[in-house]
């Protein structure tokens, strides 16, 4: 695993001294001696190394990673550039982006211009089994990312959370600043999205927020390649 050397290394570092995190590193070395996981171990942590704490303005949560080929690569709802499919729940996405700010529906699924740009794409779950979804869930991994959420939480600025369906919701109770608004809608896949992702508006109320509060704004447009 790459691990982390910017910012987050303050707030991660105690994590990774605690019995779990030892125990969970454990699992995981083993799990990718013995089993196909995405995603691939350098990519582990790139919601990280991309999106340095202080940089950090948005956040989206996800669950676990892709468990497809060629897809997770460390950013929620976000795929590798080489891959030719675009994730039905991320095709929901777009959908809405176009919908709420007029974005052109891109022919891939590479998130990165969102991570660099401060939006902390976070899963729950930092790996998988291949074609296993929710194989490591219990495993350690909530309790290494409720401690980045509790980091996010205790930012003294302006942040965006953008929580689609329940399980992300769940953290509601953590994000007590005042300072920082929640947006939350049904999942984003198609078998939720009908009931009220589509028309939330999120990404239109997330730039407003941020404009208001004189930090600038996400630019949402993935480019084709």
């Amino acid at each position: 695993m790459a691990m982390i050397n910017n910012d987050w290394l303050e707030y991660v570092q105690g994590e990774f001294r605690k019995t779990y995190y030892k125990e969970l590193y454990q699992f995981v070395r083993n799990e990718y001696s013995t089993h196909v996981i995405y995603p691939p171990a350098d990519d582990i942590f790139n919601a990280f190394h991309f999106t340095p704490l202080s940089k950090v303005k948005v956040l989206i949560l996800g669950q676990d990673p892709y468990h497809g080929e060629h897809q997770a690569h460390g950013l929620c709802f976000s795929v590798l550039p080489d891959q030719p499919e675009i994730p039905p729940s991320l095709q929901n996405i777009y959908k809405e982006l176009q919908e709420d700010i007029g974005c052109y529906i891109p022919n891939n699924g590479y998130l990165k211009k969102w991570a660099e740009q401060g939006v902390l794409m976070l899963n729950t779950v930092l790996t998988v089994r291949a074609h296993q979804a929710g194989s490591h869930q219990g495993k350690g991994w909530e309790q290494f990312t409720d401690a980045i959420i509790e980091a996010v939480n205790a930012q003294d600025r302006p942040i965006v959370y953008l929580l689609w369906g329940k399980p992300a919701q769940s953290k509601i109770p953590m994000l007590t600043n005042p300072k920082h608004l929640i947006l939350k809608a049904p999942h984003t896949s198609p078998l939720s999205a009908y009931r009220g992702f589509f028309g939330c508006r999120h990404f239109s109320q997330t730039n407003e927020f941020l404009k208001k509060n004189n930090i600038e704004p996400i630019d949402w447009q993935i480019e084709n390649l």
